[in-house]
């Protein structure tokens, strides 16, 4: 009797310890999570609100120079090329001598000079001739007018002449020096010393380019072209520069499809003071366009991916935080758009927001 009294005490005993430990489990579990002084210093927030929504095309183009900041040059005489005193990519001043051309026809011109300045001179000469010998009574009025046309058709002559000295900025002798039309880098050349050069010749032997501001031309295919305007903002990446994006904006849009490429251009201007983007480089364009409805836009570090699933920690205050799911609609850089889950005005943690969400979910 008195161990059948012993057992029943022991087992109420456990009972009493079982339950006790129990009810602690429990107020372990159901103790409330509060962000620390250290942690609130951590984390960062950010409210969601409501915007347009963007969204990006990737484009693939060429740098190019302004067309209305280059120059091409031509040869206009013919001749043996004696000297040439740049190279590919040097940076000239306009009016700096590139080459030098030992020239047949120069040294025509400068025979002609000569021979209009001596007609000039003597057909100035004989006007004055003419009209003392009218003064006296010895030759008509006719031989002063005659006189008188001789001189103008010398004069024109020489002024014909010394206009082609001048345009081709000519100078005493048979060499003709190929100056730079304008200041700017050579982008092109096509022009080897001791070359006979013909003024026939098509081919452009210099080419010159401003490229302190630069365009890159973009391929549109058919199915994008809605998507882009002139004015949408730009980004250009290259290969040299990966992780660099130059900024600009559409500024024309060539309405024709290239039967090559059956693609449409786009033009997008790249301010390029550094002078790091050249000319025929090969660039990724991204640009950004609306699509012309409103979203929840959140930063994009705010969103948990998980369980295959999208997530984000909104915050009330310390002591309350909620895990909320949240469908992405897109994700644009450091940017995200939730199409639900969320509500303008809420508050979600962008920064630490990881270790919160482990903390409640674990």
């Amino acid at each position: 009797m008195n161990m059948m009294k012993n057992i029943i005490v022991i087992g109420f005993a456990l009972g009493f310890v079982f339950t006790g430990c129990k009810h602690k489990t429990e107020q372990v579990q159901q103790a409330p999570f509060s962000l620390s002084d250290a942690m609130m210093a951590r984390s960062e927030f950010a409210v969601a609100h409501s915007e347009e929504a963007k969204n990006e095309l990737r484009l693939f183009g060429k740098i190019a120079a302004d067309n209305a900041r280059q120059a091409q040059v031509y040869p206009v005489v013919s001749g043996n090329v004696l000297q040439i005193n740049v190279e590919l990519g040097d940076y000239v001043k306009q009016g700096q001598v590139l080459a030098s051309v030992r020239s047949s026809e120069v040294a025509d011109f400068q025979r002609q000079l000569l021979d209009a300045r001596s007609d000039a001179a003597l057909a100035e000469k004989n006007l004055q001739v003419a009209k003392e010998l009218y003064s006296g009574k010895l030759n008509s009025e006719r031989d002063v007018t005659a006189a008188t046309k001789e001189l103008e058709k010398a004069k024109a002559e020489l002024d014909r002449i010394t206009e082609v000295y001048s345009i081709y900025n000519l100078k005493s002798g048979s060499i003709f020096n190929i100056t730079a039309p304008i200041s700017g880098f050579i982008v092109s050349k096509n022009i080897n010393k001791n070359e006979q050069l013909r003024s026939d010749k098509s081919d452009v032997i210099f080419s010159i380019a401003q490229i302190d501001e630069v365009w890159t031309l973009a391929n549109v295919t058919e199915s994008d072209i809605s998507k882009v305007a002139v004015g949408y903002d730009a980004s250009v990446k290259t290969i040299s520069y990966p992780d660099k994006l130059f900024k600009g904006k559409i500024d024309k849009i060539f309405n024709a499809i290239d039967p090559d490429t059956k693609a449409m251009k786009v033009l997008v201007r790249i301010p390029n003071q550094n002078l790091q983007l050249k000319p025929e480089m090969n660039a990724t364009i991204i640009v950004s366009y609306s699509e012309n409805k409103k979203m929840i836009a959140i930063p994009s570090s705010a969103v948990i991916f998980d369980k295959s699933k999208n997530w984000v920690m909104v915050y009330t205050d310390r002591s309350h935080i909620e895990t909320r799911l949240v469908e992405v609609y897109n994700q644009l850089g450091d940017i995200t758009y939730i199409s639900s889950g969320l509500v303008e005005g809420e508050t979600v943690m962008s920064k630490n927001g990881l270790m919160i969400y482990d903390a409640l979910n674990d």
